[in-house]
């Protein structure tokens, strides 16, 4: 009989965590495992890549409590109170009070949940997906019936608000918490260090022949540019870092070189990098291309790859770039260490403008060093489909 496993995250959007999904089911053998997908939304550019034979459901009415799970919520009690529904936002101003005393969310969350039922289907495991969302988390435990279930972390816990009142109440009853580097699991255990002998990482899982086979397909660039071309991959936001990269460019432009630096990806801070790259005069140099599933293309064409963010739990893109050998900048964000060896297979700087400045300028003048990161990296085994066998232990 099938095991029965479910996946629960927001939605299917362009990004390393739903990546990191894809890749998983895909390796997973539809003769053992019967997956399901547990969406809050539905939503997403990675929808239509969910591979056949998965079962997708949706939260039925999550969008009715949707506002009340991502605002704060004073502010979602001044809005009932202007649309005059004072009995609700008495109730939300008395669990913004209790919220703020105990310093996390699981009862507001259960008195928002008190008319979801249980879901019927019964799974072999349930995996709350999107790292540390802490309502996902709670929907697992509270709302899944599984036989074992599993928190999983993608992302640095030093950065991303991570609620340490309500792991230490929720994460303990989960069987296993999967954190996707060695050094994400550091962080979690030494701010929760009784979760330590459940803990485990598990390696975003990567398939450099789907990547290569992918990187002959598809669109890459499009103009006629002759120069050096840079690229980033990763969601337009403040924690990946493109304003750094644009002010980088910047200096790259100034200082005479014949560059120009694209983006992939799409987020909440493109009209404020649209502004910024206004007010330095580098449109015609740094060009945001967009959201696209596939941007291998991109990848196998580009002369530089860098990774500016201020913050990653893995960063799956960056072991994509390593996967076609590309002269590789990355800022030292957690988990950077684990995939790149400083001056062997790319260089690793501090998130800083001058410092990624000065290793872009390293590598245009230094063909050597190039070589030599291509070379070593194309000697890399990036594989990282051994880690599915810690699924199949569980």
């Amino acid at each position: 009989m099938n095991k029965k496993i479910l996946f629960m995250l927001i939605n299917m959007n362009v990004g390393g965590t739903e990546k990191a999904l894809l890749n998983m089911i895909s390796e997973l053998s539809k003769e053992n495992y019967d997956v399901t997908i547990l969406m809050l939304e539905k939503y997403g550019g990675f929808i239509n890549y969910i591979p056949n034979g998965v079962h997708i459901e949706y939260v039925k009415d999550y969008k009715d409590i949707k506002d009340l799970v991502n605002n704060p919520l004073h502010m979602s009690a001044i809005t009932q109170f202007k649309k005059g529904h004072f009995i609700q936002s008495f109730i939300l101003v008395y669990f913004y009070l209790l919220t703020k005393m105990m310093k996390e969310r699981s009862l507001f969350y259960k008195y928002i949940l008190r008319e979801f039922p249980i879901f019927q289907q019964e799974y072999d495991i349930a995996v709350a997906y999107a790292g540390p969302m802490d309502f996902i988390s709670y929907f697992v435990i509270n709302k899944i019936k599984a036989t074992k279930k599993i928190q999983w972390i993608h992302f640095d816990i030093n950065h991303i608000g991570f609620n340490t009142f309500f792991a230490s109440k929720i994460y303990k009853k989960f069987d296993k918490i999967f954190v996707v580097s060695k050094e994400g699991r550091k962080h979690l255990v030494r701010k929760l260090p009784f979760l330590k002998e459940k803990t485990e990482v598990f390696s975003n899982l990567i398939s450099p022949e789907l990547i290569e086979s992918q990187s002959e397909t598809g669109f890459g660039f499009h103009d006629e540019f002759d120069g050096v071309r840079i690229l980033t991959v990763g969601r337009l936001s403040y924690e990946k870092g493109q304003d750094i990269a644009i002010q980088a460019l910047t200096r790259l432009i100034h200082s005479g070189y014949k560059v120009k630096w694209y983006c992939v990806g799409e987020g909440s801070s493109r009209v404020h990098y649209e502004k910024l790259i206004q007010k330095n005069n580098v449109s015609e140099h740094f060009i945001l291309l967009g959201s696209d599933p596939n941007p291998y293309p991109y990848i196998k064409d580009c002369d530089i790859y860098v990774q500016p963010s201020r913050h990653e739990g893995y960063c799956i893109t960056l072991a994509e770039a390593r996967c076609l050998n590309k002269p590789i900048i990355t800022s030292s964000f957690t988990g950077a260490k684990e995939q790149i060896k400083n001056g062997e297979t790319g260089l690793i700087v501090n998130c800083d403008e001058d410092e990624i400045y000065q290793a872009i300028v390293t590598l245009l003048n230094d063909s050597a060093l190039c070589k030599k990161i291509t070379v070593n990296l194309a000697a890399e085994n990036v594989d990282t489909k051994s880690e599915l066998k810690k699924i199949v232990n569980i």
